[in-house]
């Protein structure tokens, strides 16, 4: 079921989340944080990381990589079903948006320069991430 609040709901969860002043704008208007600005581009921890709106789960650390293009990376979604794919015209350019399949929280973008074994990149917004570390006790089931 797909998770639908105001902008004023998603305003105050983002707040109570501590998420970064730039989440409500990258999340829910498809805005992007400027390149090597993030909390998670040079992270390496353990764990997971969730949707900073609905707490969904979508990459799994061992995915993530250096792509050097200034914001988390990684190959894999944790499932397949985890993200949603849109194709994005704006810019001038033609590229694929990536949404939290549960909240349509904007992500990022996919694109298809990416290390083996899929070949993807998934390039991420920090803000839009919720890093949960492996030893904490996790909560995959996302609900806001």
């Amino acid at each position: 079921m797909k998770i639908q609040k105001s902008d004023l709901e998603w305003k105050a969860i983002l707040e109570q989340k501590g998420a970064e002043s730039v989440a409500f704008e990258v999340t829910r208007h498809a805005a992007t944080e400027r390149p090597y600005s993030g909390r998670y581009e040079q992270h390496w921890q353990d764990g997971k990381y969730h949707c900073m709106c609905c707490g969904a789960l979508l990459f799994d650390a061992s995915t993530k990589f250096d792509a050097g293009c200034g914001w988390p990376s990684f190959f894999q979604a944790e499932h397949d079903d985890a993200i949603k794919e849109i194709v994005d015209t704006s810019h001038g350019m033609r590229r694929v948006e990536t949404v939290c399949a549960q909240c349509e929280a904007h992500l990022g973008h996919v694109f298809d320069d990416g290390p083996a074994p899929t070949g993807l990149r998934y390039c991420m917004n920090s803000a839009s991430l919720d890093f949960k570390d492996k030893k904490a006790s996790p909560d995959d089931k996302g609900i806001a």
